[in-house]
């Protein structure tokens, strides 16, 4: 089941804290918030872009820091200060000439469960909320920020045939 709706996926949307990251919000003596990335989550977004897939990322905070990494992971769409992420969702669907069964939007939270509700594959991190983790179609065997996007990236391309071509020129 999960693979029938992974092959659906056209775009892969993200939560950021707790999903790109480990959830911690580190400040620094200036003020300033310093958030850990994995980098296997961002080799990850290199290969799905490579396969052609899309991808976007719905957050309420937002951060400078967020729009340089994001640009570095090859983010279609970015959206801060989202405190409804059902809009930012609906105007993906629209921007990109999607429906729910194609995307798959991974989250943690509460506020995530509205979009999980909808797409065609919701996923929650090993480490998310109980509320979410009964509301998703797969749990992540890793941790937000510890590298459960790569897992889902995995997933999809695997289950759409694309995993061997983008991976190719790494096995040789």
């Amino acid at each position: 089941m999960i693979e029938e709706r992974a092959k659906k996926i056209k775009m892969l949307v993200l939560d950021v804290d707790g999903v790109l990251t480990d959830g911690r919000i580190i400040y620094n003596d200036f003020g300033v918030e310093l958030k850990n990335f994995n980098v296997k989550d961002g080799f990850g977004m290199l290969l799905l872009n490579r396969a052609g897939i899309k991808a976007a990322v719905i957050t309420a905070k937002k951060s400078r820091l967020l729009a340089k990494r994001m640009k570095e992971m090859w983010i279609s769409r970015l959206y801060q200060n989202a405190f409804d992420k059902l809009e930012a969702y609906q105007d993906i669907l629209k921007r990109f000439g999607l429906k729910n069964e194609n995307i798959c939007y991974i989250g943690d939270d509460l506020l995530d469960l509205p979009l999980l509700k909808r797409v065609g594959l919701a996923v929650g991190v090993k480490d998310g909320a109980e509320e979410v983790k009964t509301a998703v179609h797969y749990i992540t065997e890793t941790k937000g920020g510890k590298g459960a996007v790569r897992e889902v990236i995995e997933l999809i391309l695997k289950a759409q045939g694309k995993w061997e071509e983008v991976t190719r020129r790494y096995r040789k």
